[in-house]
């Protein structure tokens, strides 16, 4: 099954409102602020943001936006809303749109860039020279811009619009461009729709992972180590090595060979797989050693493959599953760095298959049938598929074009076979080969990119990789490029929020805490947490001089699963008086018991308590 049929984002009336919410509060700015010079202000998903240039202040820092201007701006646009007038367009040629707009030098530099055929009228990067360039016009406020917009200020309802936040953003995304200032927005049909938008806003606040990082001592973000360079603490470790574990076994399993591979590596490996001329920008500066340079990995393939030609290979060791947590290093820029969802050191549950091309069918299923295991299993239910196919008109995809038509027509015909409800996006494809994602819908709705299994004829070539067939020729082997979690980072990021810290059992860092109840009843304790972990669970004990009820409620903040209260009947029965996290009472039960029903839920990696 293909193409869901949904119409784009950008087909959709909503994204009209967006895109027109964005003028008529870029219009507002200028009302307010007569000098300043705007940038631009495209729709976004669940809103828009238009960014502006306010000059600099009196000690030469560019201004900012202040919490009271930004209630100004939104009381202003709800105004000019409210007078309904026509958005008209029109165009203008290059050098009259230069002219006009002579005044405004974001606007000039991109009616540059759209003549020369470097960007269309958002800054998206386009082939087409311009001889003239799009004008939206609302009553005296003039934009450039290509659309679409709605008819009339009245069809955006002032009750559904609401300005959000404001942030520093540099031109172009560039650090060495000016800073801007950007503010964010959001419009909706009707008040209903906005209200519960708002709703989830303030629920994804509360569950934000760097909040709760920090509330359940999982990781640290060190100034002195760096931006972007997660430092995982005792409990966030045990967390991510649970899920290592999970999967290396799954693996295991399959069939699957673990390796290890080095931090860095020549630069001349990427240059040949073609990496570093296409992720140079998004890559630490080579290190140059004696004669030779080196590269903070970005990849893990190029050393997988290198594992592959270390010997000789036959058409009997075929398929060749090699599989790693391997670090990478990527520099991405400062104001995109967000916890652990955008870091600069993440790791990869990384696998690289070589396979037959008669394999590939079967092994791409088996690659994904494990994908849906691992989701499954963790609870992640909500998901959808995503062909990333080549763009055609882009130059930034290697290889031939029919080796992109067998890429795309392997991961088409296994889908289908799968009975995948799956859409075709144009452009998302790994610049090497075509790509089936796995998009995951957390309880919030929101949509993230977790797994992912890529097609891969072209590094095989790069590399000469080879086996001897079963016809004693020499054959070209297909590369399968897989990671159902994606980065550890992002992925126990997204984990953190979907269940608000609150994990499964069999993932909680520490899954029951021992509380006794007065000094008398520590040494039963301590026997009690003895035991639990000797069968294999992880416990803490609380020996603290506060009353039990403080201790229960601490542990609750910490989202224990279970504590386990100790009194004079519990040491005297042998038992445990149970309590759970979500303020249930399940009364006395003996420790035997207990301990023998926690390892049932974590063997069967149940997702209640």
């Amino acid at each position: 099954m293909a193409d869901n049929g949904n119409v784009p984002y950008n087909q959709t009336e909503l994204y009209r409102i967006r895109h027109s919410a964005a003028h008529v509060m870029a219009e507002a700015v200028t009302d307010l602020f007569p000098e300043v010079r705007l940038a631009i202000g495209p729709p976004i998903e669940d809103g828009f943001y238009y960014d502006f240039d306010l000059g600099l202040d009196e000690r030469g820092k560019p201004r900012t936006f202040a919490p009271e201007d930004l209630e100004r701006i939104e009381a202003r646009m709800l105004e000019l809303l409210r007078e309904n007038a026509v958005f008209e367009h029109s165009t203008m040629p290059v050098d009259d749109a230069l002219a006009f707009f002579a005044g405004q030098p974001y606007k000039v530099e991109l009616i540059r860039d759209l003549a020369a055929g470097k960007v269309d009228e958002m800054g998206n990067p386009t082939t087409e020279p311009a001889r003239e360039v799009g004008i939206y016009r609302q009553r005296d406020f003039v934009d450039l811009c290509r659309g679409p917009h709605v008819a009339r200020t009245r069809d955006i309802r002032p009750n559904a619009v609401k300005l959000l936040r404001t942030s520093g953003a540099y031109w172009r995304g560039d650090e060495h461009n000016p800073q801007l200032q950007r503010i964010y927005g959001t419009a909706w049909s009707n008040k209903a729709e906005l209200d519960e938008y708002l709703q989830r806003l303030e629920e994804a606040r509360l569950r934000d992972h760097r909040r709760l990082g920090k509330q359940l001592g999982l990781f640290h973000i060190s100034p002195l180590v760096g931006s972007g360079l997660p430092l995982w603490l005792p409990k966030g470790a045990v967390l991510r090595e649970t899920l290592e574990s999970f999967l290396r076994q799954a693996q295991l399993e399959r069939g699957y060979l673990p390796v290890i591979t080095p931090h860095i590596g020549n630069l001349n490996l990427y240059k040949t797989s073609g990496h570093y001329p296409y992720y140079k920008d998004s890559q630490y500066t080579p290190i140059k050693v004696d004669e030779e340079e080196f590269l903070l990995k970005p990849m893990n393939c190029p050393h997988h493959i290198e594992i592959y030609r270390s010997e000789p290979r036959s058409y009997r060791d075929l398929p060749y599953r090699l599989a790693e947590f391997g670090t990478v290093y990527r520099y991405e820029k400062s104001g995109e760095l967000t916890g652990l969802t955008r870091v600069r050191g993440f790791t990869v549950d990384d696998s690289h298959l070589f396979v037959a091309p008669e394999q590939l069918e079967e092994e791409f299923i088996a690659v994904v049938d494990l994908i849906q295991y691992v989701f499954s299993t963790i609870g992640f239910n909500d998901f959808r598929a995503r062909l990333g196919t080549n763009d055609t008109d882009s130059d930034k995809y290697a290889g031939a074009p029919e080796m992109w038509q067998r890429g795309i027509a392997a991961i088409r015909q296994a889908a289908d076979k799968l009975g995948l409800n799956y859409s075709v996006e144009q452009g998302e494809a790994a610049f090497y080969g075509p790509k089936l994602d796995f998009i995951f819908r957390d309880v919030l709705k929101r949509e993230w990119q977790l797994g992912t299994v890529q097609v891969d004829f072209l590094l095989p070539e790069r590399f000469d990789l080879e086996y001897t067939g079963e016809d004693g020729q020499k054959h070209r082997p297909v590369m399968i490029h897989r990671a159902p979690f994606g980065s550890m980072e992002r992925f126990v990021g997204i984990l953190i929020e979907h269940f608000n810290g609150a994990f499964p059992l069999w993932l909680a860092p520490v899954q029951a805490v021992v509380i006794p109840i007065a000094d008398r009843h520590v040494a039963y304790g301590r026997e009690v947490a003895a035991a639990l972990r000797a069968a294999g669970l992880r416990v803490e004990i609380d020996e603290g001089s506060e009353r039990m009820n403080k201790k229960i409620r601490e542990a609750q903040l910490q989202k224990i699963p279970y504590m386990l209260v100790i009194g004079d009947k519990e040491a005297e029965a042998r038992a445990v008086a149970v309590r759970t996290r979500d303020e249930q009472d399940r009364g006395a039960q003996p420790l035997d018991a207990f301990i023998a029903a926690a390892r049932a839920l974590i063997a069967a990696r149940a997702l209640e308590l």
